[in-house]
Formats: structure tokens, sequence, C-alpha cells
């Protein structure tokens, strides 16, 4: 059977939404029955009109339909509540939902702040529901196998991570135009208290640990604004010591003019090191002192690659998999642990999906990056509780 699934935000012009929708169908393991989708109620029945939603499930508040569906029948009633707010939504929300007894899966970051993040795990650790958080990057196959390769000991014991998220279509005062992305992530009352590294920061530093299997220990950051009349930071370079003892470097900015999407990372140990490149999802390198740079491709045809990387692919080399596919890769192992929980059953480990500890370890990073680059010490150490 399918997992029912609710949505909360996601309305009529969302990008976000419309893809964490294309994301839980494509697997066919999740089917969405209702939403909350807008503040306001029109809209949010005009969206359940063009996803041919019963009309009645197109509610008009996320309180409406926590209400409602717990009264439905538990062959009808929605299980699974997708979160597709601004952050500062996210907290309430998925508070609720947990309460009310059903599972949640969440736009990242998890909450506006560690604080709330500490809170909401709270929640968790007393709910029976599960919890999820799509941190996208880390369902290519690619990312994968480079954590399978560092887990391995192909690297040997890690000494540098370089990670870059440059973008730059926030290099003029675009919040001041009424573009809704920039006006809401630019907004320390709903974005949080940080805007570039909040936002994307967070993919390179969560990236970053899920690749080393290690967490960034101590942080030296330089935080600027470089748009005038901006409210958050826009750009940010961050030096950092991972727990097992690698050094780092991870910069991210959203006023490098011309850049897209170009999150990449590359990971050396004594050993080798490793590249990987968002925008060119479907390559590897592997590379070795005194030897040619190996070329790992995805496919599900690619014998060498690892059981975690082969459990995330779908198509033959050739044939490009990237993003969509990666979001959906999250919602549908997110989709297995729900239907092993309710049989009372082990999750495999091999569907492995970003949960609150990404999610506070995120907001931690945030907060000593802050801390750090208001104070007048070198470094400063992440708290994680």
């Amino acid at each position: 059977m399918r997992i029912r699934m609710g949505m909360v935000g996601g309305g009529a012009g969302a990008f976000i939404g419309d893809v964490h929708r294309r994301a839980a169908a494509l697997d066919g393991q999740i089917e969405l029955v209702c939403g909350a989708f807008s503040r306001s109620a029109e809209n949010s029945s005009e969206t359940g009109k063009s996803l041919f939603l019963d009309p009645e499930r197109a509610y008009g508040s996320w309180q409406e339909m926590l209400g409602r569906e717990r009264q439905r029948s538990s062959e009808q009633r929605m299980e699974l509540v997708s979160i597709v707010t601004p952050n500062d939504v996210h907290l309430p929300v998925a508070r609720a939902a947990l309460e009310a007894g059903f599972h949640v899966i969440s736009d990242k970051p998890a909450t506006r702040d560690l604080s709330e993040a500490l809170e909401l795990k709270s929640v968790i650790e007393s709910a029976d529901g599960l919890y999820a958080l799509t941190h996208t990057y880390l369902g290519y196959p690619l990312v994968k196998e480079a954590r399978d390769l560092v887990a391995q000991g192909e690297l040997g014991i890690l000494r540098k991570i370089y990670v870059e998220y440059p973008q730059g279509w926030l290099s003029t005062l675009l919040e001041a135009t009424g573009q809704k992305q920039a006006d809401w992530r630019t907004d320390p009352e709903r974005s949080g208290p940080s805007g570039c590294m909040g936002d994307i920061g967070t993919h390179a530093a969560t990236l970053a640990e899920y690749i080393a299997g290690d967490l960034i220990a101590e942080v030296c950051a330089d935080l600027t604004i470089f748009v005038e009349g901006r409210k958050l930071d826009d750009d940010g370079a961050v030096l950092f010591r991972t727990e097992g003892g690698a050094k780092g470097v991870l910069t991210a900015s959203q006023v490098c003019s011309g850049e897209e999407n170009n999150l990449n990372i590359r990971v050396y140990g004594e050993l080798g090191g490793l590249e990987w490149h968002q925008q060119e999802p479907n390559t590897l390198w592997l590379k070795r002192q005194g030897e040619p740079a190996r070329r790992l491709r995805a496919g599900v045809d690619q014998g060498y690659l690892s059981a975690a990387a082969h459990a995330h692919m779908r198509t033959p080399s050739g044939h490009p998999e990237g993003y969509f596919e990666a979001f959906a890769n999250i919602y549908r192992n997110f989709a297995y642990a729900i239907a092993a929980h309710e049989a009372g059953e082990t999750h495999d480990p091999l569907h492995d999906y970003p949960t609150i500890d990404e999610g506070v370890s995120g907001l931690a990073f945030i907060d000593a990056i802050i801390r750090n680059d208001r104070s007048g010490e070198k470094w400063t150490k992440v708290s994680r509780d």
C-alpha cells in the first residue's frame, strides 16, 4: 500500500513544493491525498484542484488539515506530513504533526535556529512517528559511493576537505523587487539568523560531514553582507576542523555573479582523494598519487560501484539521473522506513535518509560560525546540545 501524504505549503507558484511532489511520486511509494498549500484558503483550494485532489481535502490551514485528517478512518487518513514552507513554520507544524501521530518529512533546515532544532529533537524522541529532512544532495548515488569509499578506508586517514557552494542569484537586492524566494530567505524573522550560510552553507557542511563520516568540531568564520540594504549574510568563508582531525575550507556565496548551483567537494586522505560536482553529478573522480585519475560513473550497469550507490540508481550509464532523482531517493527511503516501522520491522540502513541529527548538526554549525564571526576568538567549538 502506498503511504498517504499531506503537504503544508507548496501552493501555486512555489518552486520547492512542486519538487517535493514530483520526488515523492517518482517511485510509486507515496500518494498525495491532501494539503494546506497556502496561507490563502483560495490559493490552497486552487492548488488542490490543479492536483486533482478531493476538494474537501484542500484545507485552509495546516491546523485544519491535522484536525480533520485525524478524524478520518485509518484506511483514509494521511500518514505522512510534508513541510515545504519558509523556515519559521517548520517547528510548529512538525511538532503538531508528530504529537498528532503523523510521520514528518521536512524541507531543510529543520527549523530557524539551533534552539528550535533541539526543541524539535526532543519532540521527535518522545513521538511514535518518524522524521526525515530533505538534504537533497545526500541522495545522489555517487555521493553514496564517495561516503562508502571513505568508510572502507580507500583514502586512508582524512586530512583535507574543500567544499564550496557559489550561487549568483542574490547579486542584487532582489528582495526589494517582491520576488518571493528572495523576500523570505533574506528576512531574519522567517529565515533565521543567517542568510547565505543558513540556506546553502548548511548544504556544504552537511555534505562534507556525510562523505567524511565525521563531524565539524571547530570553526573560524568570516561572514559578509555585500549587497547594501540586505539584512543577512550573502557570502561566507569558514576554516574548520573535524572531530577526526581533518582540516577543511568551506565557502558559500549567493553573490558570485554568473554562478548557478556550483556545489562541489574535494576530500583528501593519506592514500588518495575524491572530487564530485553537483552540476555534473554522475561522475566521481578517484585520485591517487602517481596514477591517472579514475573517473567513476553512475549507472546500474557499473558493477564496480558499491551496494550503497546501486541502491540509489535507476538507469544504465549514460542516462543522467539528477536533482529530482536524488530528492526522490530520500522520499523513497523514508517510505521504506515508515513501512518497516508500521510493520514492527528493522529498516535496512542501506536505504538511509537525513534525520533530525543532520538538522541539529547543520544549525549547530550556523550557530558556531555566527558566534565566531561576532567574537574576537580564532576558533569556536560547535555545540550540538
